[in-house]
């Protein structure tokens, strides 16, 4: 498909006499309605542009925050700015318009400071009818802007709610391509880590297919959903929090991951640094994970997201493949320590390809990961061979790094799981999705209760009973 530059994209929506809006931007300049004036026949388009930098006369118009935390570059804040202004076409212009399509663009962003510690970060979104005499659906998003002077991140925000205005408009009936559509002309300059569409229009849209898509697409490295489905960004639930992580590919839960993770979240709560308040837990499915068998399937990402919601998870979808990249994304939102739970084999993987990857900066290497604030929970195993107990304590390691490895058990960035059942550990879950998918019985023991139940009802992980 050919991509329409920022300006083409403008002048077709001035064009179009349906579509008729308002404009309300806080920071970054007025940058998105200055596209559609500049391109010609705005007047078609714009009823009004608006920006309210005091932050006085911002909560005169808006009203304050809530959590009274000072920050005006969050999502309540944008959801304020969409009520209000939405609410103002309404009641200002149905019925001398009876018959166009409102909206309201609102957007609050920080854009990059002289002294560049603030990196620049928005909330942008936009309240839409499709229909006339229709109820608005709604994009928000949350963009991360990634280059390093204030005058071109302001232009990228320009370009992106035009992107925005123009793909809810043309490419609503393709939720994937209207997706894409956003990095328009701003590939490399932006990172889009929160997306959520939801109205009449797109009662059947899936969110947590976005936040897969997002990943996908290249949108972000990192996308987050909550228990009922609905994306999530981490920087308005997790800010100054301390978080467990467990990397899994929950295909399905076993007893083994049950476990581990139950015990790993206690005895992280458990430590002196960590207030259990303060603490959040978060399941992890990797890109690579759900390419594991080839392509990337979506009804299987499904099976496995409706698994994880129904046990009330907070799930992240990355594309992390090495855990530095996790840890430095959450870094970025204040969080204050980082847990990391695996089973012990998976240690060992990432032990040996850091030094594989880096033979010639290995301080450096492990520096990156083994974080000050940063812990590694690690879940025993047994060696199949000869039945030993494989923990953090005596796995093997490359006799050159030997020295390193023991400094970061002696430092706790590495600690075993104090508590786990030990009859369990002969669970492994490919053999118990292979089970499932054959029809054969014997799996249900292997797996959660809840688990079980999912999978017959929902026959996830393409689940065959045996007299079907």
């Amino acid at each position: 498909m050919r991509v329409l530059e920022t300006e083409q994209k403008a002048l077709e929506i001035n064009l179009d006499d349906q579509i008729y809006g308002a404009f309300a931007e806080i920071g970054a300049g007025q940058e998105v309605a200055r596209h559609f004036f500049q391109v010609g026949a705005a007047a078609g388009t714009i009823a009004k542009t608006m920006s309210a930098y005091d932050k006085t006369v911002s909560d005169e118009i808006y009203g304050t925050e809530d959590k009274g935390s000072g920050r005006y570059v969050c999502e309540s804040r944008l959801y304020k700015m969409l009520d209000h202004e939405y609410a103002l076409m309404e009641n200002r212009l149905r019925t001398l318009r009876p018959d166009q399509t409102f909206f309201a663009f609102a957007d609050t962003v920080a854009a990059i400071n002289f002294q560049k510690t603030i990196k620049g970060d928005g909330w942008l979104g936009l309240r839409f009818q499709l229909k006339a005499h229709t109820a608005p659906n709604d994009l928000v998003l949350h963009v991360r802007l990634l280059d390093n002077d204030n005058r071109l991140q302001q232009q990228a925000v320009g370009i992106l709610g035009v992107n925005m205005l123009y793909a809810c408009h043309r490419f609503h009936q393709e939720p994937e391509v209207l997706i894409q559509s956003l990095l328009d002309n701003l590939h490399g300059r932006i990172a889009i880590d929160m997306i959520r569409l939801e109205g009449p229009d797109f009662q059947h849209l899936d969110n947590r297919l976005i936040t897969l898509w997002m990943v996908k697409n290249g949108l972000t490295d990192v996308a987050i959903f909550g228990p009922d489905g609905r994306s999530l960004h981490a920087g308005e639930f997790l800010y100054k929090k301390s978080i467990l992580i467990a990397r899994g590919s929950y295909r399905p839960i076993t007893l083994v991951q049950q476990d581990m993770t139950r015990n790993a979240y206690a005895q992280f709560q458990a430590e002196p640094d960590v207030q259990p308040e303060k603490s959040f837990f978060l399941t992890e499915i990797s890109l690579d994970n759900l390419r594991a068998g080839g392509a990337l399937d979506e009804r299987d990402f499904m099976d496995r997201a409706e698994m994880l919601c129904a046990l009330q998870q907070t799930v992240i979808i990355s594309n992390c493949i090495q855990q530095k990249k996790l840890i430095a994304y959450f870094s970025d939102y204040k969080v204050q320590r980082i847990g990391l739970v695996m089973g012990v084999r998976k240690l060992g993987n990432i032990v040996r390809e850091t030094c594989e990857h880096n033979p010639d900066n290995l301080l450096g290497a492990f520096g990156e990961l083994f974080l000050r604030n940063v812990r590694f929970y690690i879940y025993p195993a047994r060696d199949q061979g000869s039945q030993t107990l494989i923990t953090a304590q005596n796995l093997p390691v490359p006799a050159n790094i030997h020295f390193l490895y023991d400094y970061l058990l002696e430092n706790k960035n590495i600690v075993d799981i104090q508590h786990f059942n030990p009859d369990i550990l002969g669970i492994y879950h490919k053999e118990v999705l292979e089970i499932i998918q054959q029809g054969k019985s014997g799996w249900e023991e292997k797996v959660p209760l809840e688990v079980a139940r999912l999978v017959k009802e929902k026959r996830l992980f393409r689940y065959q009973s045996s007299g079907s």
